[in-house]
């Protein structure tokens, strides 16, 4: 679904693009990320909105719903999908 973002918050502080891009494709092998935008804040609870190329229906929804809540690198995440 064009335009579908997936916004992943509370990411360890210093995290790279790559450890995080790595971690997202570790999940969702069959999507590929077009980018990553960090987003401002605070820095005590840093976040991310990334983006993919041509995504089928679905399918950061799913990704979504498996990556909220989990545990990496000491920190829950906070993940939802954002449409425009």
């Amino acid at each position: 679904m064009a335009g579908t973002k997936l916004w992943i918050g509370n990411i360890e502080p210093g995290t790279t693009d790559d450890e995080l891009r790595d971690f997202v494709k570790k999940y969702s092998p069959d999507l590929e990320i077009k980018a990553i935008q960090r987003v401002e804040g605070d820095g005590s609870r840093p976040a991310a909105s990334v983006e993919f190329v041509d995504t089928p229906y679905g399918s950061v929804e799913k990704i979504s719903m498996r990556l909220h809540g989990m545990f990496w690198k000491g920190r829950e995440l906070f993940v939802q999908t954002v449409t425009r």
